[in-house]
């Protein structure tokens, strides 16, 4: 045991930044004379929700935040400024370093051989592939997982997204028929989205290249950097002999996949063969 966590104390609100977050929204709700429920009202969430925000075990979502901001007058913006830090610690800390990255970026690109990206699940997806991990804190993790999709619809210079994608991570099954054809119409709309571009690798063309989930990061300043999933953790990788060699397999992948323009008709295609 290390020794700045030996005498840590987990009821703590400096402990995490979740747990302050927390503290804080109890501190100004019994200020305010204002209950559980009457806050759930105004956040539009359950009572259930507002108290396991308020003890550090749920992660806030940014509208929680800005309807706390509503509530409590003197705030001035205090949650919303907050929110960022509390949903910061919702990621292993391994991940941090990346999603601050990712926020900053311009443009995303990915590849993904068996499941699709976390930046294009639905919740239902994200939830049973979460699942699989047995992982304590599942809620937790989808809230997190969701919150990096906003990089793609926030109003400032919203993120552009490209996609290349094996086929045989649409026909690869998670969940039932319905939870697919919801995930891939998700897919399909953000295909057909001009800021986006999603290509497919046919099952007839055997991808070689590369077996492993990487992306590429590009800014408005600054060099790319790349981002290889893996087990137990990713990793990222900024040396320009790295980014290199990451953009060219990359540059490969999109010549490889089928173009743009037939996504759609193939994403229909494995939704009639698979899901209908």
């Amino acid at each position: 045991m290390s020794v700045e966590n030996e005498h840590t104390d987990p009821t703590d609100p400096a402990w995490s930044a979740l747990k302050h977050f927390g503290s804080e929204v109890q501190i100004e709700r019994e200020r305010l004379g204002m209950s559980r429920p009457e806050l759930a009202k105004e956040a539009n969430c359950g009572p259930s929700l507002v108290a396991k925000i308020e003890t550090g075990s749920r992660v806030p979502q940014l509208e929680f935040a800005q309807a706390c901001d509503c509530a409590f007058p003197d705030s001035n913006g205090r949650f919303a400024r907050l929110w960022p830090l509390a949903i910061r610690y919702a990621y292993p800390p391994w991940f941090r370093p990346y999603v601050e990255l990712e926020q900053k970026a311009r443009v995303v690109r990915m590849f993904n051989p068996m499941s699709l990206s976390g930046l294009v699940q639905t919740r239902e997806y994200a939830e049973a592939v979460l699942r699989a991990g047995r992982p304590t804190n599942l809620e937790n993790l989808v809230m997190a997982r969701l919150e990096r999709q906003r990089i793609l619809t926030r109003e400032e210079d919203p993120a552009r997204l490209w996609l290349v994608i094996n086929e045989a991570a649409l026909r690869n099954p998670v969940g039932d028929a319905a939870l697919m054809r919801a995930q891939l119409t998700h897919l399909l709309d953000l295909a057909e989205a001009p800021q986006h571009r999603v290509q497919i690798l046919p099952k007839n063309k055997v991808n070689n290249l590369v077996v492993s989930p990487f992306g590429l990061l590009s800014f408005a300043e600054g060099a790319d950097v790349v981002h290889v999933d893996g087990f137990p953790r990713g990793y990222v990788l900024a040396e320009p002999h790295d980014v290199s060699e990451a953009q060219d397999a990359y540059a490969l992948l999109v010549a490889t996949a089928a173009p743009p323009d037939e996504t759609a008709e193939l994403i229909k295609s494995i939704v009639k063969d698979c899901y209908s």
